[in-house]
């Protein structure tokens, strides 16, 4: 069931970010979202349950990164819910999305999604991190709300191209885990997000290996 807020909250909260979507693909993000609410009252996908601020903790957030995705194969670690994976697989149908999770539940759920919404450049991934063996290294790695950078790294480092980049949504900017990250990584730049409607600070840092840059 969609919440009767949820098509003008999406609409406004686009224009707002500058984003052109058709109505197919707003409809589909909205299906998405409505999908989510049925199923966490069950899985317990995310932590937001208030109807009326899903529209931006979850599409808009997702989507908020929409400039800094370069890749054609994305791989998001720790999938959860499908955040910010099925968003942007909704918004880029010529992008391939990996989605990986450990819970079966939420492997459950997105493999659901994939099959509602006809989301044929979706795979999901039921595993850890550190048992995954892709065919290739991905160039870009999102993570949102997954862990800590120096545990994104450790566990999630060998499926990193070796000038690739994780993409680390993070709320207020992490001091403590930026200066926990291990040798031979940085936080190559860091930049705050504006989501419509969402209070608090939201940051995305781009991390790199160091040797990229000597």
């Amino acid at each position: 069931m969609t919440y009767p807020q949820w098509p003008g909250q999406l609409s406004d909260g686009l224009a707002a970010m500058n984003l052109s979507l058709s109505e197919s693909q707003q409809q589909q993000l909205l299906a998405f979202l409505a999908l989510l609410n049925k199923w966490n009252k069950a899985y317990n996908l995310t932590a937001v349950r208030d109807e009326r601020v899903m529209v931006s903790r979850q599409l808009l957030d997702s989507l908020s990164i929409l400039p800094w995705i370069t890749t054609n194969h994305l791989l998001d670690v720790g999938a959860g819910g499908g955040l910010p994976g099925i968003p942007l697989a909704i918004v880029f149908p010529e992008k391939r999305f990996t989605l990986l999770d450990s819970n079966g539940k939420k492997t459950r759920f997105l493999n659901q999604c994939v099959l509602e919404l006809g989301l044929s450049n979706v795979e999901v991934i039921h595993g850890r991190a550190e048992d995954c063996q892709p065919d290739q290294p991905f160039t870009q790695i999102s993570s949102r709300a997954f862990t800590a950078l120096e545990n994104l790294v450790i566990w999630c480092g060998q499926l990193l191209a070796s000038e690739g980049e994780f993409l680390a949504m993070k709320g207020q900017y992490p001091d403590d885990e930026v200066a926990a990250l291990p040798a031979g990584w940085q936080v190559e730049s860091s930049h705050s997000l504006k989501v419509p409607g969402a209070d608090g600070e939201r940051h995305l840092l781009i991390v790199t290996r160091a040797e990229q840059h000597r």
